[in-house]
């Protein structure tokens, strides 16, 4: 700029916003040119998913990935108009999960407390409400923000006699639910503690989220016969590349920033369905990850009424 010091002052603001529009203009050159070579390669792929091959099969994340936004959200929003949780609870989870958007850390102390604040809700109460009020919940929240994008490449590994696997860490319950009616085989979530169909208040294990989605996947591989190279993958976060990683066929599908690049620099598979290329998750970001469990997730775990 220092080039233009010879212009009067307006001849300068108009050079500079010159300037301005032709980078800008090449920098959205650019990116249209990466998404038009991300085009040829999908429409350049073999066929997939294989006919027939029993060996393979499908893991799909969930939020973000199967919904747009987070399915607890949607259940807990269902569960507020039921009256299962009071203002005070909604507001104390809704500061959580602000923390976790704001810090963008994973803090494991602050985890802790989220969790137990959240699941002392669900203590004493009964799994099988869960279930009940997820199937009405599904159908007043979830039905219409599934991808149908994400939704036909499920049905294509259904259709080739394959598998299909939700593995989120919302709920298990909540995820079978999403799964069963969806067509899907089944779900693997976070499980919490229940004895004789009641909720102790604790989870077995920790949430399913980022490393513990790529145990589960392959504990459940390992049971069923799997092969993980011939098998597929598909996720929206940088927190799931572990699972992504295990599988010979990962996808990203509306990905977060950090995923859209490593998912080029390994020329991995990518899907985009949203609306003008967002870069920003519908819903909970991906730097909120386990936290989205902790607060706002656990917390749409409230699965019932609140003792009185």
């Amino acid at each position: 700029m220092a080039a233009l010091g010879w212009l009067t002052p307006r001849r300068r603001s108009a050079t500079a916003r010159s300037v301005l529009a032709g980078e800008a203009s090449a920098e959205a050159a650019r990116k249209s040119s990466e998404e038009t070579q991300e085009t040829a390669r999908a429409d350049a792929e073999p066929d997939f998913p294989v006919i027939g091959d029993v060996r393979a099969a499908a893991f799909f994340d969930l939020d973000n990935t199967v919904m747009q936004g987070a399915a607890i959200f949607h259940f807990g929003r269902g569960l507020y108009k039921r009256k299962f949780f009071e203002t005070r609870d909604l507001a104390r989870f809704a500061w959580q999960q602000a923390w976790f958007r704001l810090a963008g850390v994973e803090d494991p102390e602050h985890m802790q407390d989220a969790r137990d604040s959240a699941l002392s809700i669900v203590k004493g109460h009964r799994v099988a409400e869960l279930q009940t009020i997820g199937e009405e919940i599904y159908d007043e929240y979830m039905a219409d923000r599934i991808w149908p994008g994400t939704r036909a490449l499920a049905q294509a590994h259904l259709d080739a006699g394959q598998k299909v696997w939700l593995v989120t860490a919302a709920p298990v319950e909540i995820a079978t639910v999403i799964a069963r009616r969806l067509g899907l085989t089944g779900a693997l979530g976070t499980v919490a503690e229940s004895v004789d169909g009641v909720y102790t208040g604790r989870l077995v294990g920790e949430p399913l989220h980022g490393p513990a989605k790529a145990e589960a996947v392959r504990a459940l591989a390992s049971a069923e016969g799997l092969d993980l190279a011939r098998c597929a993958a598909y996720s929206d976060s940088h927190n799931d590349i572990p699972m992504l990683s295990l599988v010979g066929h990962p996808y990203a599908i509306n990905p977060d920033a950090k995923l859209r690049r490593h998912a080029r620099e390994k020329d991995w598979r990518l899907r985009d369905y949203r609306t003008g290329r967002k870069a920003a998750k519908v819903g909970i970001p991906a730097a909120a990850g386990v936290g989205a469990v902790a607060g706002g997730t656990a917390a749409a775990i409230a699965l019932s009424r609140r003792r009185r």
